[in-house]
């Protein structure tokens, strides 16, 4: 079960430190998409805020498209893009035993709507022609203010589909699109509301990914020594500041945070030099190394440098490349 964990004497408001956890648990996916969200009540028993409070921080959820309310039922994550589970891509049964059992219920479902047998062919045959071409053009958006997340998106998804990956800037997605002919859009949960809605009209599709859990990096923060300071080094301005929030519900002001991307050079060698401990994105940690190295005469001890393993989960990598037909 997932801990949220409160500050009282924070700056950061208490909505926002709930908000900010709770949304984090949807984007690892520890709370993945159909899963009930606490009730209200047990909430506030666990964080002692307000029932109210946490109404507030459930529709904020909800508006932005993460969680639904079902009457009567509660609060569950939403299932976005196609995550039902893997399609029939291949006719060969030898390989795929059970295609022919697939197709068959299928076409039986669509004959029991009333589809001909022509219809239903021209149903199937769209469908795959459709995936077909937004297969051949994928797109990684992100909201410009926090423009490095897309570029370490684009750089893993290079990396693990061995295609090409374009991002395109959020506020600039429905221009674009109004210039292209099919495609598949890919953004991380925290952005899929915004992205639905300006695909919603387009010729397109979009698929979320869920973030990496940092289990083992949340680990290392939960066993610092009190009174360190623990440096956090991205692409991405938005992963530093959930980041830092989560640190602090974590530790309070047990540790010292800083924070620096990868091109801010004055406060990446500031950084360095008073960090015990250094997390980075892999897309950083070359220049984080070669930063310490560069300062290695101005101190007495080295920091602990941390590469996380990647920024996107490998579940979702996998679902990719079966909705893209690439595995």
């Amino acid at each position: 079960m997932v801990q949220f964990h409160i500050q009282p004497d924070s700056e950061i408001p208490a909505s926002t430190q709930l908000f900010n956890q709770i949304r984090f648990a949807i984007a690892s996916r520890q709370f993945p998409p159909g899963h009930r969200l606490p009730s209200t009540r047990a909430l506030a028993m666990q964080t002692g805020l307000h029932r109210n409070t946490i109404s507030k921080v459930y529709r904020h959820l909800e508006d932005i498209g993460l969680v639904e309310s079902l009457a009567g039922s509660g609060i569950y994550v939403r299932a976005q893009g196609n995550e039902g589970g893997s399609r029939l891509k291949s006719p060969i049964v030898e390989q795929y035993p059970q295609a022919n059992k697939i197709v068959q219920e299928s076409l039986d479902k669509l004959l029991a709507e009333g589809c001909t047998l022509n219809q239903a062919r021209e149903l199937f045959l769209g469908e795959i022609d459709w995936r077909l071409r937004c297969s051949a053009r994928v797109l990684v958006t992100a909201p410009k203010q926090d423009i490095g997340v897309g570029e370490l998106m684009v750089q893993e998804l290079e990396q693990s589909l061995k295609i090409p990956v374009q991002l395109v800037p959020l506020e600039e997605l429905g221009a674009f699109l109004d210039q292209t002919h099919g495609g598949t859009v890919v953004t991380s949960r925290y952005f899929i509301g915004e992205a639905e809605a300006i695909v919603a009209p387009k010729s397109v599709r979009v698929i979320p990914v869920d973030i990496y859990d940092y289990s083992s990096e949340i680990q290392v923060v939960k066993s610092l020594p009190k009174d360190s300071c623990v440096g956090l080094v991205s692409l991405s301005s938005g992963i530093l500041r959930a980041a830092e929030v989560i640190i602090h519900s974590l530790r309070g002001d047990d540790l010292l945070v800083m924070t620096a991307q990868r091109g801010d050079t004055y406060k990446l060698n500031a950084l360095v030099r008073s960090a015990r401990t250094i997390i980075s994105d892999q897309a950083s940690f070359s220049t984080v190394k070669a930063t310490v190295a560069d300062a290695r005469d101005d101190m007495i001890r080295p920091p602990q440098l941390i590469c996380c393993e990647n920024y996107i989960g490998v579940k979702s990598i996998n679902l990719l490349k079966r909705e893209l037909g690439l595995g």
